[in-house]
């Protein structure tokens, strides 16, 4: 299978990777294509291109953009981010309707059997009843394409999410909750082990500041959030935006 079938397949499968193209100079056309986990196939014709041409391919599969580098242009395919969504309540159905409008691919786990039902969650991809560590045996571990909403109220269940979110390079941590149950938060995860610094990870409470007053609202301050984080912006008014650049990202090429 040529290296263009290979990525072309991988793109079937919502895979993620990067073809890496010589797109000037004496190596000119030749090709590299780079998996996720480190794997490449093909060459660019030089040591010092290759190892360029797969340094920029890892940066560009997690920022899930295509950009001209140099010499080199770096072709990135990945799937839709995946949202992971933890308490089976009635923000997370709204949450998981709107991720699914936003072409994110979402997900709700809860160990409570009787509401992690699909039911309950007609647009989430999977709906796992379980305890964080062996949902995320069934879902896969999480890493740079993941977002973890935590909405429930429950210390175990929070925790639990939390160490092990904080324990990997996740995107984005969110998790509901007032001042006080921030509090309590932050000196049960410093009592487990777990730094200030690295607590500042967590957004708490999620969300944007849109004045939300009901479910549906404060998913959609959820959602608007997440938006943000997955393309660098600090969320607000664009109205009022005070920088000179693009204000809505550029158009991906499907």
């Amino acid at each position: 299978m040529s290296i263009h079938e290979q990525f072309a397949q991988i793109a079937r499968e919502d895979g993620r990777a990067a073809l890496v193209t010589v797109v000037q100079g004496p190596h000119k056309g030749e090709k590299l294509l780079v998996r996720i986990d480190g794997t490449s196939d093909g060459t660019l014709g030089d040591p010092e291109l290759d190892a360029q041409g797969k340094a920029d391919a890892e940066d560009l599969m997690w920022a899930e953009r295509s950009e001209v580098r140099g010499d080199l242009f770096i072709d990135v395919i990945n799937p839709d981010p995946r949202i992971v969504i933890f308490g089976a309540v009635e923000y997370a159905q709204h949450l998981s309707a709107l991720a699914r409008v936003c072409g994110w691919r979402p997900y709700v786990v809860d160990p409570r059997a009787r509401f992690a039902t699909p039911e309950r969650f007609p647009d989430a991809l999977g709906v796992v009843a379980a305890w964080p560590e062996e949902a995320f045996e069934q879902l896969g571990a999480p890493d740079k394409g993941t977002y973890i909403v935590i909405l429930t109220h429950d210390p175990k269940l929070d925790d639990a999410t939390l160490l092990i979110a904080l324990r990997s390079d996740v995107a984005y941590i969110g998790a509901m909750g007032s001042k006080r149950a921030q509090k309590d938060r932050r000196e049960r995860l410093l009592a487990a082990g777990v730094p200030e610094e690295d607590q500042g990870r967590i957004s708490a409470p999620v969300g944007l500041d849109l004045g939300a007053t009901n479910a549906r609202e404060t998913a959609l301050s959820i959602m608007a959030e997440l938006a943000a984080v997955r393309h660098g912006r600090a969320g607000g008014r664009l109205s009022q935006s005070k920088g000179g650049g693009r204000i809505h990202a550029a158009a991906e090429a499907k």
